[in-house]
């Protein structure tokens, strides 16, 4: 989706259903064993387009005419049946999202996707396409001070199925990125897990808004605030290479936001004391686990004082830190910061996996009403 609302799917209709569902013997034409050719990796591209666009939609706040719904109209976009009961739920599911967002008081007024094919691959008659989705939503202006947009960077792995007439249909669709789903992404449970040992541990802050008042000094103190949210919105999704990624073993989303931190001024500790979780650095051969683990990071922040639990995650400002515990087992999941807070008082927060920026508070709370979240004043 181009254009400023979800009219990309006028365009999307235009094209050749030969062109989307391509027989078999295109796939291999002119190209090597194991591959497609580069009509078909459009054509994958282009359902993945229609079916990703289709989630963002049902989060709008008018009702649109989605690209997967227009296109199976004229025969451009076929799923299995499984697949097509699995995306209707999704659906259903993130139109509930919307109506907890807009009793929260937000909402969005457009969006833009765009899919682009990574890589293919053929065995039997089974295809493999990988994705990237960029999507960027536009807020509504309700409160005033909202900023204009949130985007993300999220893969995917789309499965097609040979068909007996010659055509290939989409029978999965599953998202490769660790940490926190997007927001067009319906919720699912997490696996419960035995409870970690903690050393000292934060108090889950409570969700209702609004907060009373909470504001701290951004600029001119110990820690330059401005300086943590300046590099989160440069590096959310184009990553520091002085660092290493920790997105294929465990998630990157603690280890960016301790490169935040450290770039406002938080001072590294690597020397070893008799107490647990004492240390917080990052060096060429190493780092320490409070770098890099949701939980460490929060048992060292709370054993060193470097952070103050927040009673309410609306109190969060600029350079301030969110953790999630989606199933409430006692192990939180996610680390993120905050590096836009509005003048209505919702704080925006940027993080890793899947790479975000400036995704609202109340977006978080109207997706996963039933996580505990943990907000760390830094």
């Amino acid at each position: 989706m181009r254009s400023k609302t979800l009219s990309r799917c006028s365009t999307l209709t235009a094209i050749a259903v030969s062109a989307v569902l391509l027989p078999l013997s295109a796939a291999h034409a002119a190209t090597a064993p194991g591959t497609v050719n580069r009509a078909t990796s459009d054509a994958f591209g282009r359902m993945a387009d229609a079916v990703l666009t289709d989630r963002t939609a049902a989060l709008l706040d008018k009702s649109q005419t989605a690209p997967r719904t227009a296109l199976a109209s004229k025969g451009g976009v076929k799923l299995t049946a499984a697949l097509t009961k699995t995306e209707d739920t999704a659906v259903t599911s993130l139109r509930g999202t919307r109506s907890r967002l807009a009793a929260l008081g937000e909402a969005y007024t457009a969006a833009d996707t765009k899919v682009t094919v990574d890589r293919t691959r053929v065995l039997g008659k089974v295809a493999t396409a990988w994705v990237t989705e960029t999507t960027v939503l536009t807020y509504k202006k309700i409160h005033g001070g909202e900023p204009d947009t949130t985007g993300f960077d999220a893969h995917h792995v789309l499965t097609f199925a040979a068909q007996s007439d010659g055509t290939w249909k989409l029978s999965d669709l599953r998202t490769t990125d660790k940490g926190l789903p997007q927001v067009n992404q319906p919720v699912t449970a997490a696996p419960a897990r035995m409870r970690p040992m903690a050393v000292v541990d934060a108090p889950p802050a409570a969700t209702s808004y609004p907060a009373p008042a909470n504001p701290k000094k951004l600029t001119g103190g110990t820690y330059d605030y401005a300086a943590m949210a300046t590099y989160a919105e440069k590096y959310w999704k184009n990553y520091n290479t002085a660092y290493r990624k920790f997105n294929g073993v465990g998630g990157d989303c603690t280890n960016f936001v301790s490169q935040s931190l450290l770039a406002g001024g938080w001072q590294p500790i690597s020397t070893v004391t008799p107490e647990e979780y004492d240390t917080w650095y990052y060096v060429a051969n190493g780092q320490s686990d409070s770098w890099a683990g949701v939980n460490e990071w929060s048992w060292f922040t709370q054993t060193a004082n470097r952070t103050t639990p927040l009673a309410n995650v609306y109190q969060m400002d600029v350079g301030d830190v969110l953790q999630m515990d989606f199933d409430k087992d006692g192990s939180k999941d996610h680390t993120m910061i905050t590096s836009y807070r509005s003048p209505s008082g919702i704080p925006y927060l940027t993080y890793h996996d899947a790479d975000t920026y400036r995704r609202s508070l109340s977006s978080l709370i109207a997706s996963y009403p039933t996580s505990a979240y943990y907000a760390y004043r830094t």
